[in-house]
């Protein structure tokens, strides 16, 4: 039995309803994250827990939870694990990587295990000074701590993409993993985890795909009251990069479902894309951030299912595909239809975050708090600075919402994980720090 689960990183449910039609399984309507974003809803997916019984959230985001992932479960049954990340809260630095016999990464991942200079900090911060920045630049490879060569390559590659020569802007990993799947020799008995990031911002597709020029967006300081220069843009340059992920999963899942008999396709998380002041996904818990795509492909697998259902239940469905036991609070999503309560949990911000809109002078105490939603049949409620919102009707939600954190086994951690300067550069280039 082979079984791959592929997240596509921020995909909105509407915008995979648009762009994924070609993409064959069964399809869950109404299924929802139990996190706004990537470090708790991974940690939920790869353990079967809340991330507050995880211990894994703002301000502590290394995956070293108690329990057993899921690539400890498959390795334990003899699978060969293999993973591939294009993102950075992904990956060996916040302990991603545990029970995967191959852990591999986009060139994001690869310039934190070789140390390279922050090209992308570089050129934001030295746009103004003509071409002699680049003599800067190569002083400052020369005589600083990181890796020489892999930050020359590094340089010159986005220097001939800024001449047109080769792609006309960088691919966030997608045509990396394609080789990965490609190459790699599969036999039978795998488990594979794919994390792909063009949804994600900067929202820069190749030429060919954009209609408009990438943006600069800060979600954060926008929802916190920053005018958005354009926001027609910033749709329509999210619209563009789903399109181009579209077309290169189609590629991927081609190769993978020669190989796998399950392939499970969802998002971590959506992005909000100025719906009621809101941007990207780090400023609460509506619909549009926590409502995500999930199809389950394999043989005789199609249709349609409206139950309301959760990434713990990817979770659980993900181990009865290989007959394997573990602890869960999902279920089986082949094993029949369900319809329950789940929760959504929002931690506050990071210490990261916390700290630049400190610096800056921002008062950011409203979304620095404890939030929840609730997403039940028919319905979903959720928990903001301002109030109570609902999508539906719903009989005495709060309670509902109560009784479910009521139930939380909690693991209180309060030491974020220490990470490097190369790890740091990655986290702000994708608006994490």
């Amino acid at each position: 039995m082979n079984v791959a689960v592929v997240v596509l990183d921020t995909l909105r449910k509407d915008a995979f309803d648009e762009h994924f039609d070609w993409l064959p399984g069964v399809r869950f309507e109404r299924a929802y994250s139990t996190s706004h974003w990537t470090v708790p809803a991974h940690a939920s997916l790869f353990a079967g827990r809340y991330a507050s019984e995880l211990g894994v959230y703002a301000g502590a985001q290394l995956l070293d939870c108690p329990a057993p992932v899921l690539a400890e479960r498959f390795g334990a049954a003899g699978y060969m694990t293999r993973a591939f990340s294009a993102n950075v809260n992904v990956s060996r630095p916040f302990d991603f990587h545990r029970g995967f016999d191959q852990f591999e990464g986009s060139w994001r991942l690869r310039a934190l295990a070789e140390n390279s200079f922050d090209w992308d900090r570089f050129i934001v911060e030295t746009d103004d000074m003509g071409p002699q920045r680049y003599l800067l630049a190569l002083k400052e490879v020369l005589a600083g701590d990181c890796a020489t060569v892999p930050s020359l390559k590094r340089g010159a590659l986005l220097k001939l993409r800024d001449l047109g020569w080769g792609r006309s802007t960088r691919d966030d990993g997608a045509e990396e993993a394609l080789a990965f799947v490609r190459d790699a020799d599969f036999g039978d008995g795998e488990f594979l985890f794919v994390n792909l990031m063009e949804a994600h911002t900067p929202y820069d597709p190749p030429e060919e795909y954009r209609t408009v020029e990438p943006p600069e967006l800060n979600g954060l300081r926008a929802t916190l009251g920053e005018p958005v220069a354009d926001p027609d843009r910033v749709r329509r340059a999210y619209d563009d990069s789903v399109r181009y992920l579209s077309d290169r999963y189609r590629e991927i899942f081609a190769e993978l479902r020669e190989q796998f008999d399950y392939v499970v396709t969802l998002s971590d998380h959506g992005e909000a894309l100025g719906e009621r002041g809101d941007w990207e996904h780090l400023c609460g818990l509506a619909p549009e951030i926590t409502r995500i795509p999930l199809c389950i492909s394999g043989d005789g697998l199609g249709g349609e299912r409206r139950e309301t259902v959760s990434l713990l239940d990817v979770h659980r469905t993900v181990l009865e595909l290989a007959d394997l036991d573990g602890d869960s609070r999902g279920r089986d999503l082949l094993g029949g239809p369900g319809d329950r309560d789940w929760l959504v949990e929002y931690h506050g911000l990071t210490d990261r975050h916390r700290a630049a809109l400190a610096r800056d002078g921002i008062d950011a105490a409203a979304l620095d708090r404890e939030l929840h939603a609730l997403a039940a049949p028919g319905y979903y409620g959720w928990e903001t600075p301002d109030g109570f919102r609902e999508e539906g009707d719903l009989d005495d939600p709060r309670e509902r919402i109560d009784a479910l954190v009521a139930d939380l086994d909690r693991r209180d951690v309060s030491d974020d994980v220490a990470v490097s300067e190369a790890v740091e550069a990655q986290l702000r280039d994708l608006g994490y720090a």
